[in-house]
């Protein structure tokens, strides 16, 4: 679950455009921040990591650009009160998802998706996923898979299950998507390889992803991660 203790000073102001009332209109509830200049302006949607909710990454637009729309949603699957996640774990070694609710979650997500595009009247094009942990996994799963339904993903300390690595074909022609990874070298939930990894398999598919890795940084996200984000969104819409 990500902390904010080191950010809290970064992340605690609240734009006068941000919507903290949890919004249920969509196939997920999530939190929104829009205004009359984000229609047909890049769509931001943010997922959270395991154990975690809607809150927990919400806090990051405000660095990032002002006019994009922005969405956090809450994984489908409820642990306790104020704690929910996109899957279930296959053991308590690996961080490798339940085929059932990997099929599931991302199903609904891509739904969640299609209609939240509809809604702000946004291109697929210019929707943007930013997923942290197993919310990076989920990135990786719904984009990868269906990349028509997405501009591109922005994978902060995640990794490329191997169920979805099997299925991806090297020979098959791949969708330009934008991809944006970010990885903490002292990360022990979800190790620096598991980004590598994901990095040198997307390039192997002909993808050019974008990656940084961050000195001393565990399984969190940094300042400097913010700022690299917000300069990669910012390229993105030019």
């Amino acid at each position: 679950m990500l902390k904010f203790l080191a950010l809290l000073a970064l992340l605690a102001s609240a734009t006068v455009h941000a919507q903290t009332t949890l919004q249920t209109d969509l196939p997920l509830n999530y939190l929104e921040q829009a205004n009359a200049e984000s229609s047909h302006q890049p769509l931001v949607i943010f997922l959270h990591g395991y154990g975690s909710n809607e809150q927990d990454l919400f806090g990051i637009k405000d660095d990032l650009p002002a006019t994009y729309t922005y969405l956090s949603v809450r994984a489908p699957m409820t642990m306790e009160e104020g704690s929910y996640q996109w899957f279930r774990k296959r053991g308590e070694g690996a961080y490798n998802g339940k085929t059932d609710d990997l099929k599931s979650s991302g199903q609904v997500l891509l739904d969640f998706i299609a209609q939240a595009a509809k809604k702000y009247h946004t291109e697929p094009d210019k929707v943007f996923l930013v997923g942290f942990s197993q919310g990076a996994i989920m990135s990786y799963e719904v984009a990868l898979r269906h990349p028509e339904a997405v501009g591109g993903i922005a994978a902060l300390s995640g990794r490329i299950l191997p169920v979805l690595k099997s299925e991806l074909k090297k020979e098959e022609k791949h969708l330009p998507l934008a991809i944006f990874i970010g990885h903490g070298k002292e990360d022990t939930r979800l190790p620096f390889k598991d980004g590598t990894d994901a990095d040198n398999l997307l390039q192997s598919l002909l993808l050019k992803p974008e990656f940084h890795a961050y000195e001393g940084l565990g399984h969190t996200i940094s300042a400097a991660e913010i700022e690299d984000l917000n300069a990669w969104l910012q390229r993105l819409n030019p």
